[in-house]
């Protein structure tokens, strides 16, 4: 996520009244989780195990909740409670921005949204797309040309990432965006989730069929096919021209390379290969685990 204008690290302190160390006119323009980090960014770190990955992030300024020395040319925000410092900070700058813009939709004269549909503030939608009754499409999503949104899909709900607390679970408020490129299609009853602070984008081309999910930051690549009951977990990275048929499942924070296929019902819990053929949960290549199966056939048979 930008900032609508530029702040500063002592801006940025006096707002979530954190201690600053570092360069007081530090120059913050963004704010972004650990994996969609740049320059500029502010990120958050509340646990020891993940101090050294996020201190040599490329954010530019750390939300942390322990005095460490700080990494040069970076500033930190120490803070007993750095979640809520990030969700109220990204609910600032959210602010600012729809301040600044016109909330009415941006629709192309040649798209056409039907009876029963509703299109959130800040939207866009291009040329030629359609978008048919009962579908839901948040505040800030952007639709390409020639989009074809299918009946009760749901564009833009919520990232699903809690933080467990003593007696609740306390939920990162979701400022990121849905982008769907051009030419794609999204199936009846499918569910796209916003980014929690960047986009999850939906490439080029793209076809989902019915009933399929995709998780907060997920980047798919273009011309992917993915059939009914897909299930897409948050921050996973797929390529292009990637087939997933029914009720594939996919764990969050995996890498899928180009033109791969999995089949139906295979679990991926590991980033998959390039141009590969797999089958089975957990995923491995297809023709090992069809000998595997067929091993265990033969065993069967024996007395």
């Amino acid at each position: 996520m930008k900032l609508f204008k530029a702040t500063t690290l002592a801006e940025v302190a006096g707002l979530i009244g954190a201690k600053a160390i570092g360069a007081a006119d530090l120059l913050v323009t963004g704010i972004n989780e650990i994996h969609v980090v740049t320059s500029g960014d502010i990120a958050f770190v509340d646990h020891h195990k993940y101090y050294v990955k996020t201190l040599a992030s490329a954010a530019s300024v750390i939300i942390i909740d322990k005095e460490v020395a700080c990494p040069e040319g970076k500033g930190l925000l120490v803070h007993p409670n750095p979640f809520d410092a990030f969700n109220d900070l990204t609910q600032r700058f959210q602010k600012e921005i729809e301040e600044a813009s016109e909330a009415a939709p941006n629709i192309d004269p040649s798209a056409v949204v039907m009876p029963g549909a509703h299109i959130g503030n800040y939207v866009t939608i291009g040329a030629n797309s359609v978008i048919h009754p009962g579908s839901v499409v948040y505040d800030h999503c952007v639709i390409g040309a020639n989009v074809i949104i299918h009946a009760n899909a749901v564009i833009g709900s919520d990232a699903f990432y809690f933080k467990r607390k003593p007696n609740h679970h306390e939920k990162l408020r979701s400022v990121g965006r849905v982008v769907i490129k051009d030419d794609v299609e999204i199936g009846a009853a499918c569910t796209i989730d916003r980014g929690s602070t960047a986009d999850t984008v939906i490439g080029k081309g793209s076809k989902l069929d019915n009933q399929v999910h995709v998780g907060h930051d997920t980047h798919i690549g273009e011309r992917c096919l993915f059939a009914a009951q897909v299930g897409i977990a948050g921050c996973v990275v797929i390529g292009d021209g990637v087939v997933m048929w029914g009720q594939v499942g996919c764990a969050a924070n995996v890498s899928i390379g180009d033109g791969t296929v999995v089949y139906a019902q295979s679990g991926i819990i590991k980033s998959l290969e390039a141009g590969q053929t797999y089958f089975g949960s957990p995923a491995i290549e297809a023709k090992v685990k069809m000998r595997e199966i067929a091993l265990i056939a033969q065993l069967s048979r024996k007395k």
